[in-house]
């Protein structure tokens, strides 16, 4: 192993490959693949009847857009010199993949959660993603370039000041770290801290409770989940006893102790949910199970997993089944793991991975946002995503990289600025197409934006 003055060399010699201002010149390519056909290859594997509803959800904003263009900011970033340092990266950070949430133990922690298009790869592409996602998201708020700039260069700095702390700490001291209440209270405007102290001790019993009320109803005493077409539908016959057989496959992917506890839960009823901007289209689906009694829910997430959108720029998964690549990727980056975290293998060779429905305890409403407010919460996830990439990565190396300047950050200000701008266009050119009729659909043969 490397000691740790040699990886500090080798994190300057990054520099070399990439310097640290260099991350603030993009300017697209005259060959850049025009957004709308990118969007337009996703599509062809996803459900048909949903590509509208993805596309409406998309054009509601800039930011909107950024959300579901995952696919077109990941080749937007190929084309950029990279430092060859690796992490597990989560491939899509933007503000709205953090969140706070109950670990097993009932504790609040602030997190990424969501991990579809997790891979190895250069830790500025999820530093970039989330730069751009605060500067879209400030500007869709009516802030002004500079409030914009000043939120991305908090979320930077932050990346930069706890990836520098991290590289000085011991394995297990890095592998423990949390971002817990103590660090989220700090964080929050003065008029939110009562608040968010009543969210930091919820009775634990009380979430999934929350969760039952919400998405089912029992009007002849049997629970059973609410239909709200096109976002919820209780499966049919047919397809429950598809997913009932492939429930049988997930089981085998659990350790045995988990086993052990999900075989304590009786299976009730699934439906189809509609989820998020960049999934809508994949096969995603919620299963309610009971335990003791019908007030003993546990309510799990399938969702189809589908090849990284980082793929075809970086190399290729050393997991073959795309469920358990995104497992492996959420186990490696959060802080608290879902205990019932597994993948399956389903109908027509989809790959598909489960999860507990998110027991969340607080999301961010960014388009309700002041320029204070978005700063703050914009430090929080540069917080947490240089935690995440520690447990993967070389943080002595990407620390040493880094500096102990703000030039990095001051280059992820420029970027996430200038990408504002692309991404406002690419928003334009969708709600353009929708306007006069047009879905996204590739022709024959590549389109170039000019």
């Amino acid at each position: 192993m490397t000691t740790p003055a040699g990886r500090a060399d080798l994190g300057r010699a990054a520099r070399r490959q990439a310097s640290r201002s260099s991350h603030g010149l993009w300017i697209p390519g005259a060959d850049r693949l025009d957004p709308l056909t990118v969007l337009a290859r996703q599509a062809a594997t996803r459900a048909p009847e949903l590509l509208p509803l993805r596309y409406e959800r998309m054009a509601a904003s800039p930011f909107a857009f950024l959300r579901g263009a995952a696919a077109v900011m990941a080749a937007d970033l190929a084309t950029q010199p990279r430092t060859g340092l690796t992490v597990q990266l989560c491939g899509d950070a933007h503000l709205l993949n953090f969140g706070v949430s109950a670990s097993p133990g009932g504790t609040l922690l602030f997190d990424l959660n969501d991990f579809d298009e997790t891979l190895p790869g250069p830790f500025e592409w999820d530093v970039k993603r989330l730069g751009a996602s605060v500067a879209v998201a400030a500007l869709d708020n009516g802030q002004s370039d500079a409030q914009a700039r000043r939120a991305v260069q908090a979320a930077a700095e932050a990346y930069r000041k706890s990836m520098r702390r991290m590289a000085a700490l011991g394995e297990l001291d890095v592998w423990y770290e949390q971002t817990g209440p103590a660090d989220i209270l700090p964080l929050v405007q003065p008029g939110r801290h009562r608040r968010a102290e009543t969210n930091a001790t919820p009775p634990r019993p009380r979430t999934a409770l929350r969760a039952l009320e919400k998405l089912t109803d029992a009007p002849d005493g049997r629970r059973r989940i609410t239909p709200d077409p096109p976002l919820l539908e209780p499966l049919g016959r047919i397809d429950t006893a598809a997913l009932r057989t492939i429930f049988t496959g997930y089981r085998s992917t659990l350790p045995e102790a988990r086993r052990t506890l999900l075989d304590r839960f009786a299976f009730v009823e699934a439906a189809r949910k509609v989820t998020g901007v960049g999934s809508v289209g994949t096969r995603c689906y919620v299963v309610l199970l009971e335990g003791r009694n019908a007030g003993d829910p546990l309510f799990l997430q399938i969702k189809e997993a589908e090849r990284s959108v980082l793929e075809p720029h970086l190399r290729r998964s050393a997991y073959a089944q795309q469920g358990e690549r995104v497992v492996a990727g959420q186990r490696l980056l959060q802080a608290a793991g879902d205990i019932f975290l597994g993948w399956v293998t389903g109908p027509e060779g989809r790959h598909f991975y489960w999860r507990r429905l998110r027991d969340t305890q607080g999301s961010a409403a960014v388009e309700d946002m002041s320029p204070d407010s978005l700063y703050d919460y914009a430090k929080l996830c540069g917080t947490a995503l240089a935690r995440a990439h520690a447990r993967s990565g070389d943080r002595v190396a990407i620390a040493h990289y880094l500096g102990g300047t703000d030039t990095f950050a001051r280059a992820i200000a420029d970027f996430a600025l200038r990408y504002s701008d692309r991404n406002a266009a690419d928003h334009a050119a969708l709600t353009a197409a929708l306007a006069a009729g047009r879905m996204p659909s590739v022709g024959p043969g590549p389109v170039r934006q000019p």
